[in-house]
């Protein structure tokens, strides 16, 4: 049997967490191993449970959803969360994708919509993980034979695969933005000479049209 979906319910309301208790309690593979009622609670939580999943909720007193988030990639960073909120603005769902969320649930949804973005969230981050290898770290000096140490984790560089996004966006808007070359070199016979972007060989090159060139 796959390893069970664990999961953390953070919402300041004792009838969500038991309803969402209820909800996940039929499905075979997610366990629910702990609820908060506050983003300090949670932060309690998720670092002593380790939980897979937390659904956040955004409205909470002393700390909300996008608060506890943001401060969850240190006390959890192997934690993924789902927030929910009644509010279905796309400047909460901007917030919370910035602060680090995977998925964004408005409330209401029904029993199917959860468990699925609870399975897909988790197939993604496993995923992921999956993709990360283990690098050797030799120290300076020392021979670089394998059966050593085992080293530190880092991810494959695979082309843009292996950039990070932020590295990925400022590629393709300074591509986007680039200004068109005004000329580029064309090997043609043996030699070299500028050609026009659009332009044709015999339209510039006298040596390329069979005519002599011009004497200086």
């Amino acid at each position: 049997m796959a390893d069970l979906i664990r999961v953390l319910i953070v919402d300041d309301i004792p009838e969500t967490r038991d309803h969402l208790t209820k909800l996940l309690g039929f499905e075979v593979d997610i366990e629910v191993v702990g609820a908060a009622a506050s983003g300090g609670e949670a932060l309690d939580l998720a670092a002593r449970l380790g939980p897979d999943i937390v659904l956040m909720d955004i409205n909470m007193p002393d700390m909300d959803g996008i608060a506890a988030t943001e401060k969850l990639s240190t006390a959890a960073p192997m934690s993924s969360v789902i927030m929910m909120s009644v509010q279905g603005e796309a400047d909460y769902l901007r917030r919370s994708m910035l602060a680090g969320a995977r998925e964004f649930l408005v409330k209401p949804f029904s029993s199917d919509e959860l468990t699925a973005s609870i399975r897909q969230v988790h197939a993604r981050e496993r995923d992921k993980l999956s993709r990360i290898s283990v690098a050797p770290v030799t120290p300076q000096g020392a021979s670089k034979e394998p059966g050593g140490e085992p080293g530190i984790v880092v991810p494959r560089q695979r082309g843009v695969q292996g950039m990070s996004r932020k590295a990925r966006l400022h590629q393709h808007f300074a591509a986007a933005l680039a200004p068109p070359r005004a000329t580029r070199d064309l090997r043609e016979g043996g030699h070299e000479h500028p050609l026009p972007l659009g332009g044709a060989v015999t339209d510039h090159c006298d040596r390329c049209a069979g005519r002599p060139p011009p004497l200086d």
